[in-house]
């Protein structure tokens, strides 16, 4: 035999009254239909849950046990209903976020501040790592979202764009350009670079370089590094020059000119990285907080 969740409340309801008119406007129904349920569930379990006279409401020893359990099980039932609610909402369960170093000025960290105080429930979890790491990443289930740079497109995984940006130079403070407020790309070509590694995917790495390269030229990279800042450093320490996304230098280190280019019209974009096939409610909510 089953017990319904809606008859046990009607139960517990009079359990706690005593008396059939206040637990039907507790319960927001007619008394005779409270009256009716409570029968059913008598005959259902084939014992009597309360004794009636004309003055008096009182539980049987049968009821007493049964109050004792329906709290439970009411309880119980209410907070599966709400835990399956609230993550249909997107309002608990667990992200695992990841994000490209270079979005770091733009707030990934204060976007899951923000998000917590919105929505508690949530555990989320970051991961750093370069784009091409975080989309298999992502494409294997590993990571919710991503917040990746110039993806390369990869089955499965929807992407969607949120920011274009343009690219500037970042020079030593010795580099005899850096005291010019602005420069074309393509002054740079025969000066050292220092740059990504190829691994780190090929759209992530060749349209950073496409303002130097609209030249005609393809620059000497001497050194690499795993992120802009240590690629800033690189440069500020004498090693190389570089070309980045405008938002890289938003803090530079000290040592470096950020100089801006006026031959180009490339861009670098940013992107939301997800599986193609995962629409859960609470990706759209940490997408969207403000």
């Amino acid at each position: 035999m089953d017990l319904e969740i809606r008859a046990l409340r009607s139960f517990l309801a009079l359990a706690d009254e005593l008396h059939f008119g206040r637990a039907a406007a507790a319960l927001h129904v007619a008394q005779p239909a409270l009256s009716q349920q409570i029968k059913r569930l008598e005959a259902e379990l084939g014992v009597e849950l309360f004794t009636r006279s004309s003055r008096s409401v009182s539980l049987t020893a049968a009821g007493v046990v049964l109050r004792e359990r329906a709290i439970s099980l009411v309880a119980q039932s209410e907070r599966i209903v709400d835990e399956v609610t609230r993550i249909g909402r997107g309002e608990q369960g667990r992200l695992d976020v990841g994000f490209v170093s270079s979005a770091l000025p733009l707030g990934p960290v204060e976007r899951v501040q923000r998000f917590g105080a919105r929505f508690p429930r949530v555990h989320i979890e970051l991961f750093e790592g370069w784009t091409a790491h975080l989309l298999v990443k992502v494409a294997l289930g590993e990571l919710d979202l991503a917040i990746v740079r110039d993806p390369d497109p990869v089955d499965g995984v929807r992407l969607t764009p949120f920011r274009a940006e343009g690219f500037v130079a970042a020079v030593p403070l010795a580099h005899p350009l850096a005291t010019r407020g602005s420069i074309r790309a393509s002054e740079l070509a025969g000066d050292p670079f220092v740059f990504f590694p190829a691994e780190a995917g090929a759209l992530a790495t060749e349209p950073n370089l496409a303002p130097v390269l609209a030249g005609g030229r393809m620059p000497t990279i001497v050194q690499t590094g795993s992120t802009w800042t240590t690629l800033l450093h690189l440069v500020a320490a004498g090693i190389g020059v570089t070309v980045a996304p405008a938002s890289t230098v938003l803090s530079p280190p000290p040592g470096i000119a950020v100089l801006g280019l006026t031959d180009t019209d490339a861009f670098s974009e940013l992107a939301w990285a997800s599986r193609a096939d995962d629409h859960r409610p609470i990706l759209r909510a940490f997408i969207d907080v403000d």
